[in-house]
């Protein structure tokens, strides 16, 4: 299309993988331009611009960053040679209609290979991804940590995860957590302390940004071991030397039907089926039919997700609100999680619908994610958004508020009903375990 001696290009994200194979594959390459990013899934992210301190001499202006809908428009624009689409947790069907809108414009659709954007650590690197939001991933991680530091005397494990960057793009190039007051500088979101804290709890230093090459030559000289604790269903930004996938028996059959979550399942070294203390037997067994179809070469291993909270006398015959972790909700289409599992197990009289008592982008959220059930997603993409996550559940009519997030909520907004934390750790069932797995890879 375009007359130009170099490609034009258009790169679709969501504020993570996309900035990340640009810096990888486009930053330094004369042959191509990119034009735009285009942005979804993430709140406020469209209308800004990948800053020029980070886009490197080819790009001294910067990248501007357009909504998804300008897609077409911005194609016929700019004479785009190709579109490459770089966000996850999507099904397959939803990618080819996006590559239909890209062929129709009048470009190439184009994925990237994970090969093409995996950079190499001078350290030994286990990854931990998923197929689907909402697996279990974050525990799957604690639980590597607690091995890793407890069981084989790894004294620096250092954390990396995948991005989350929702504020100044420059400034959060590089980020280190190994505090909660790091966390308050950085003005973290809810979405963001989720996945901190349970490292920071547990003694463990924790990175996050946009430019993944600077985050791991920094991390590596602090690092024994490293974990690359992977978002949504996204395949890893570095070569892992150990690659854990977990799947989900509440959702069987997504495992082979979401992009990128198939091609980690095809990757995997180790997959780890979770929930099934919760999950039915015909659907574990399906999953496991699943796995063996597409990588027979995975070592297996089953967990359950065993909940925790402080008084579980305080649930019974409670009206109860249930707040869940929002983007296993929301894209990861999951109707409840830990919460509803622990309202119904510890004897509540009802789950209170919070739909009714949605304010502004909550209520906004309930619009867009339909397939989200009566609980309350722990939406909190930034300030006035936590204030509609705080209004929203005050108003309820609740007798106590079951709180299901990875932190604990009631120290980021004012609950003013009782409340009581749900808490979950990974659980190995039978044999083998991921510590025997990792004393055999990683043991000293």
């Amino acid at each position: 299309m375009s007359s130009t001696d170099y490609r034009k290009v258009i790169i679709m994200g969501a504020a993570g993988r996309d900035f990340h194979d640009f810096n990888t594959y486009y930053r330094h390459d004369e042959q191509y331009r990119v034009v735009a990013f285009t942005a979804t899934q993430i709140p406020n992210i469209d209308g800004r611009r990948y800053p020029a301190a980070l886009s490197g001499p080819l790009y001294p202006e910067g990248i501007p960053i357009y909504p998804e809908s300008d897609l077409e428009d911005l194609i016929r624009k700019n004479q785009v040679d190709e579109v490459v689409f770089s966000y996850s947790d999507v099904a397959h069907e939803y990618v080819m209609h996006i590559a239909s809108r890209v062929l129709a414009a009048g470009s190439t659709f184009r994925l990237l290979g994970p090969g093409k954007t995996m950079i190499k650590s001078t350290k030994p690197l286990i990854s931990v991804c998923a197929v689907r939001t909402g697996c279990g991933k974050s525990q799957t991680s604690r639980r590597i940590l607690s091995i890793l530091q407890d069981e084989l005397g790894y004294e620096r494990v250092v954390a990396i995860r995948h991005p989350m960057p929702y504020g100044d793009l420059a400034a959060q190039a590089v980020q280190r957590f190994a505090s909660y007051e790091d966390m308050d500088r950085h003005n973290c979101t809810i979405e963001e302390r989720e996945e901190y804290e349970p490292y920071v709890e547990r003694g463990a230093v924790i990175y996050a940004g946009v430019d993944y090459e600077a985050i791991l030559r920094q991390a590596e000289t602090e690092a024994d071991v490293i974990i690359w604790d992977g978002g949504n269903n996204d395949v890893p930004f570095y070569q892992p030397d150990m690659h854990i996938v977990v799947v989900d028996p509440h959702r069987p059959g997504h495992e082979l039907r979401y992009h990128p979550g198939e091609t980690n399942l095809r990757m995997a070294d180790v997959v780890v089926i979770n929930k099934v203390d919760t999950a039915d037997h015909e659907n574990i067994v399906t999953v496991q039919q699943n796995i063996r179809a597409v990588n027979k070469k995975a070592v297996i291993v089953k967990g359950a997700s065993p909940i925790f909270v402080d008084d579980p006398a305080a649930i019974r015959g409670k009206r109860v609100l249930v707040v869940e972790d929002g983007p296993t909700l929301t894209h990861g289409e999951m109707a409840y999680g830990a919460g509803v599992v622990a309202a119904n197990y510890f004897d509540a009289a009802e789950i209170i619908d919070p739909r009714p008592y949605a304010v502004r982008s909550i209520a906004a959220t309930y619009k867009k994610y339909p397939t989200t059930g009566t609980v309350l997603p722990a939406m909190g993409y930034g300030k006035e958004q936590m204030k509609d996550l705080e209004e929203t559940i005050n108003q309820t009519p609740a007798e106590m508020v079951i709180v299901a997030t990875p932190i604990d909520l009631a120290k980021l907004i004012d609950i003013q009903l009782p409340s009581q934390r749900v808490r979950y750790e990974l659980q190995e069932i039978g044999q083998p375990t991921l510590s025997t797995l990792l004393k055999e890879r990683f043991g000293k």
